[in-house]
């Protein structure tokens, strides 16, 4: 991990333990350093930006901010943090639309979930970024109740926390922890649909991952995500197997949370006393389930989840209506027939972002396909179907009268590396010299082999100096090698790219020139004026 990433997430978790003024303000500065405006600094300070406006109450601000964080992304090339900023954007805009119904838009949600998912096709190879980039996801994905789709993305998350470089900060106890929330989120909606064998089968799941998380605890906060994952183990327990106990154990977890400054109205709290009241009704204490749930109920606030609200009431309309009441049965009938409308609604939704993930599944293989087409399998880097592609896209009309340099590279006396040491090294010394090359260009500069031992480097924008440059690096690099004593020619040339055919054509030959001059050498032409 950089220096930048370790100072972003730093931020991050400032920002989230109540210094977001003072977090916005390091990130701004931070993003200021390169050039001045905050557009053009880092994806990783964009993220912290991000979170310190939402922190904040800024949502409008902080989307603004996450198509910042994209467009550093995709300059960075960084496929976590283009995913990362995409979940942003759609969290946020899923918060703004609860807050204002114009800006109500799944569809826009929806597609930057599944674009951010689509962005960690080829792996994200620092785990950190990564599991923050599936968190991200996941979070979207539960925020709409598409419980099949947010699980394998903490599950990714956790995954990533198994990695031996990744900081051990209890994030793995953490994500446990959030399948376990998650799948009895998953079963309350099921009891609201009738669907009890689906629902028993999910808070078994969700004790699985319960005690999974409390073994692995670790970290600064290790015992309030232990105290956190016992919790929803016995909350797993109520509707099967030990409804005594979980009426036990429930309340004391709660408890000991709130002596280590949870507070009990967090949504984390409340969706417990559902299964508090049902462990409590089937231990054969009604009055302490009634009591309970309406104590649960008057803890609500404006602002707690709706399912949780809506899983209080129903259960506060069951009990009553086992104890003989009347007056629930309405409310009953009701509440469950709008909770069948609103499964069908979750249906609907995934039925849109799996129809998004095939699709862009189907694109991401058509374009590695594509891609693998245009690669040299030996060496890895262009092939001459590749380089046709890269002088067709080059020689646009704006960018005609640009500069561009050729650099052509040829092995000296690569027949005789073959004959004498084997094609297997001849091989590996192709695939060194290729890295060598890709190592000597500048950023966005393009390498190909073009066959045999002959490779082409395409440098837009560079005069004949800088590739002379690169041109002598090369040859003093590959002749520095120490495993093999490979040497090489390299021809440079340079001119508009409305003459690049000429251009490729004077590399060739200066390259022949250097080979005429006793090879291990760079030579330059130009074409004529």
């Amino acid at each position: 991990m950089d220096d930048v990433t370790l100072r972003a997430l730093h931020l991050l978790e400032e920002a989230q333990a109540g210094g977001a003024a003072q977090v916005l303000a390091a990130a701004e500065s931070a993003l200021r350093e390169p050039t001045g405006e905050i557009r053009d600094g880092p994806a990783a300070m964009h993220f912290a930006r991000v979170v310190a406006l939402t922190r904040l109450g800024d949502l409008r601000a902080a989307i603004v901010a996450a198509d910042l964080m994209l467009a550093a992304a995709e300059r960075e090339g960084g496929a976590g943090w283009r995913s990362c900023a995409l979940s942003l954007r759609a969290t946020r805009r899923l918060r703004l639309g609860d807050q204002d119904i114009a800006d109500y838009d799944v569809a826009a949600v929806l597609r930057d979930l599944v674009s951010a998912e689509s962005a960690l096709l080829p792996a994200e190879p620092d785990p950190v970024i990564a599991g923050n980039a599936h968190t991200g996801i996941a979070i979207g994905y539960a925020q709409l109740r598409l419980y099949e789709l947010a699980a394998p993305q903490f599950q990714a998350a956790y995954e990533a926390t198994c990695r031996a470089s990744y900081p051990d900060n209890g994030n793995r106890a953490m994500w446990l922890c959030n399948l376990a929330e998650l799948n009895l989120m998953w079963t309350l909606e099921l009891y609201q649909v009738g669907q009890v064998a689906e629902a028993e089968k999910h808070t078994t799941a969700a004790e699985e991952y319960a005690v999974r998380a409390a073994t692995e605890a670790s970290g600064p906060k290790a015992q309030v995500w232990r105290l956190s994952a016992l919790l929803y183990a016995a909350c797993a327990r109520a509707d099967r197997q030990d409804p005594a106990g979980a009426a036990a154990d429930i309340p004391r977890y709660i408890a000991r949370l709130r002596a280590h400054g949870v507070d009990p109205r967090q949504q984390e709290m409340l969706l417990c006393q559902p299964f508090h009241a049902v462990a409590l009704s089937r231990s054969g204490r009604p009055d302490e389930a009634l009591r309970v749930i309406e104590e649960a109920i008057a803890a609500l606030s404006p602002d707690s989840d709706w399912l949780i609200c809506a899983a209080l009431h129903r259960t506060h309309a069951v009990l009553l209506s086992r104890n003989g009441s009347r007056d629930a049965v309405p409310g009953l009938t009701y509440g469950d027939a709008l909770a069948e409308l609103l499964w069908r609604q979750r249906h609907r939704w995934l039925h849109a972002a799996v129809s998004m993930q095939s699709y862009d599944v189907l694109r991401w293989q058509h374009e590695q396909a594509e891609r693998a087409a245009q690669l040299d399998a030996l060496t890895g880097v262009a092939n001459r179907r590749g380089l046709d592609n890269f002088l067709q896209n080059l020689a646009t009309p704006a960018a005609t009268d640009e500069p561009v340099a050729v650099l052509v590279v040829d092995l000296d006396r690569f027949k005789h590396i073959n004959d004498s040491l084997g094609h297997a090294t001849g091989d590996d010394v192709l695939r060194a010299v290729a890295q060598v090359l890709t190592a000597s260009v500048r950023r966005g500069d393009f390498v190909a082999r073009l066959g045999g031992d002959e490779f082409v480097a395409i440098l837009p924008g560079a005069d004949s100096g800088a590739a002379e440059q690169i041109a002598r690096r090369t040859v003093a690099a590959v002749a520095g090698m120490t495993a093999w004593r490979a040497k090489v020619s390299v021809g440079v040339a340079s001119g508009p790219a409305c003459r690049l055919g000429e251009t490729l054509t004077q590399a060739d030959r200066a390259m022949y020139a250097a080979k005429r001059a006793g090879g291990n050498r760079a030579s330059c032409r130009h074409p004529a004026p």
